[in-house]
């Protein structure tokens, strides 16, 4: 679990997140949603430990976040980036089996334990087919699908998504969407960067609204996901409703009057 009280954080004059208090809790996949500039890539680099908070305290499972060692914290925390750049010749392979390093002891290799996490991994996002070609010789989706998989062998209990299939097609999407929420299923948490609101319905099950670096809304998908937390938001015109194919809320937007 994941406490925050009265995170404040600034880029230079600028505050990026002010006065957070939160609760994150496993058995959760929490949705942050938000317009562009609101904070939410700056809070999810405060939950990894990637920034520390200018003021206020982040708490994971009671301790302070900034006691963990990184080994430690890597043991618990994985993160899957909005933008990943790799400039050497890694092959997916080695990429994912970096997701193991937290568990190897120093000095020592791959166990089998951890080489059968990363096949099984490789298969499941559908990497298979290019385990053995070099991850820059791969398209952006191809390379963050790779990424992603390095964030599942990891087996954290935590599981930080920036973004994370923001240059995934559809199928690829929803197919590592589905491998997060399995996580949940099995007590992890998932905190996950959404811009589009009807997969964070498909999938969360608690949001977080940001709005200029403040907490608009939290709480349930249904709370928080309404016609007037967007119109007030993201100053945009839509109808939220259940979606029997869905089988969730699912949000219609208004185009703007033409000329």
């Amino acid at each position: 679990m994941y406490e925050l009280e009265h995170i404040g954080f600034a880029h230079g004059a600028k505050m990026a997140v002010e006065d957070l208090t939160l609760k994150f809790e496993g058995g959760h996949f929490y949705g942050i949603i938000g317009p562009n500039g609101s904070g939410k890539t700056t809070l999810i680099d405060l939950l990894a430990g990637h920034l520390r908070p200018h003021c206020g305290h982040i708490r994971l499972n009671g301790r302070a976040l900034d006691r963990y060692a990184r080994k430690s914290l890597a043991r618990r925390i994985a993160l899957v980036p909005q933008d990943y750049r790799i400039n050497f010749p890694y092959t997916c392979h080695e990429i994912v089996m970096m997701g193991r390093y937290p568990h190897i002891p120093r000095f020592a290799r791959p166990g089998d334990r951890d080489r059968s996490m990363v096949d099984a991994v490789i298969r499941q996002a559908d990497l298979t087919a290019f385990a053995h070609r070099y991850v820059n010789q791969l398209s952006g989706g191809e390379r963050q699908r790779v990424v992603f998989a390095r964030s599942l062998a990891q087996e954290t209990p935590v599981l930080l998504l920036d973004e994370a299939t923001s240059n995934l097609d559809m199928q690829h999407t929803i197919g590592l969407l589905d491998l997060a929420a399995r996580r949940v299923n099995n007590n992890s948490l998932v905190i996950a960067v959404m811009q589009d609101v009807n997969l964070a319905a498909m999938y969360c099950d608690r949001l977080v609204c940001l709005r200029a670096g403040r907490l608009y809304a939290s709480g349930p998908v249904a709370s928080v996901l309404t016609a007037e937390t967007l119109q007030t938001v993201f100053n945009v015109q839509a109808r939220v409703s259940h979606d029997e194919f869905a089988g969730t809320l699912q949000v219609t937007l208004k185009r703007e009057a033409q000329a």
